[in-house]
């Protein structure tokens, strides 16, 4: 059975972050250290000291997470566990092309740190919001946010599993959004405590601006299929992520159907891949026969190991 690693998106940040891993691992300690070479400022020390509210800064969090995850990778890389795909939610579509030497280290966090600063930019603080829609169908959300536009920009943004969906657009949008999707039969809506509307519309202008950057990096062809976020199908080739990493800053994240693109491919075991189980949650609530793991620390590392040596899987 064949394995993917995924890689989590903003949300998974906390204090503390990959310390245990620089700490026990001189290939986790020298991804830290690259990533504060490349952005000129200690990375590392906001990841494993703080303060929460500057890690929570989307300019901040973005390469924050993305580190944290390749210090992870690498650990998993050096001891011979290496994926036949990789996906990740998100900014964690970045870390994934990374493992899979679509693009260097210094210039995804590079990239991030400025999508985040473009995506924050892009929506005046207070204007935008995101909400989670529990137990209602993705046709249903469409509806009740054509329902509730109202002039204004309201739509699914994240399809994360059976049961949650994640929209995004104005403020007053998103509240109207809410109801409707209430009477609608929706168990809750629960606003997010975001900094700004993500993959929605009101992104158009980070989206512009992060393309003018990603053309002047150089993309490789992956060395592991990814499945990407705006289309949830494989891509084999550099320009084929390129274009996928500026589409899905106005785009859906199309999670749950490429967790079963995945599964269609094979894959029975899943690692995410850096800090917290937010998509091991996910993944568990769309595939409840796949083997389900992560790794963030020594700990979860040696349980991962000694779990997919115990597994026998294709690479």
């Amino acid at each position: 059975m064949s394995l993917a690693f995924l890689f989590p998106g903003q949300g998974s940040q906390k204090v503390g972050m990959g310390r245990a891993l620089v700490d026990g691992f001189a290939e986790a300690r020298a991804a830290f250290e690259e990533a504060d070479q490349a952005l000129g400022f200690s990375l590392s020390r906001l990841c494993f000291e703080g303060p929460e509210e500057d890690l929570r800064l989307t300019a901040n969090t973005q390469p924050a997470i993305l580190t944290t995850s390749l210090a992870a990778y690498r650990c998993l890389a050096s001891r011979g566990v290496t994926p036949a795909w990789v996906a990740g939610h998100s900014l964690g579509e970045y870390s994934a092309l990374v493992a899979a030497g679509t693009l260097t280290l210094s210039d995804a966090v590079r990239a991030v740190r400025k999508r985040g600063q473009y995506m924050q930019e892009a929506v005046p603080v207070g204007q935008g919001a995101m909400a989670a829609i529990l137990n209602l169908d993705l046709p249903a959300v469409e509806e009740a946010c054509r329902q509730a536009a109202q002039g204004q920009v309201v739509s699914p943004a994240n399809l994360n599993s059976p049961g949650q969906i994640v929209i995004a657009g104005h403020r007053e949008a998103v509240d109207r959004a809410i109801e409707a999707c209430k009477v609608a039969g929706a168990k809750r809506g629960i606003r997010l405590p975001v900094s700004a509307p993500f993959h929605c519309a009101l992104m158009m202008p980070a989206q512009q601006r992060l393309a003018q950057d990603l053309a002047g990096l150089a993309f490789k062809d992956p060395g592991f299929p990814l499945v990407n976020n705006v289309d949830a199908r494989p891509v084999r080739t550099g320009e084929e992520c390129r274009d996928g990493l500026v589409r899905q800053v106005s785009g859906a994240v199309r999670w749950q159907e490429s967790v079963e693109r995945l599964a269609e491919a094979g894959v029975r075991s899943f690692v995410e891949v850096g800090p917290g189980s937010v998509l091991s949650g996910l993944v568990k609530k769309i595939d409840r026969e796949a083997q389900v793991l992560n790794v963030e620390d020594p700990a979860s590392l040696d349980h991962v190991l000694a779990a997919l040596t115990a597994a026998p899987r294709e690479a």
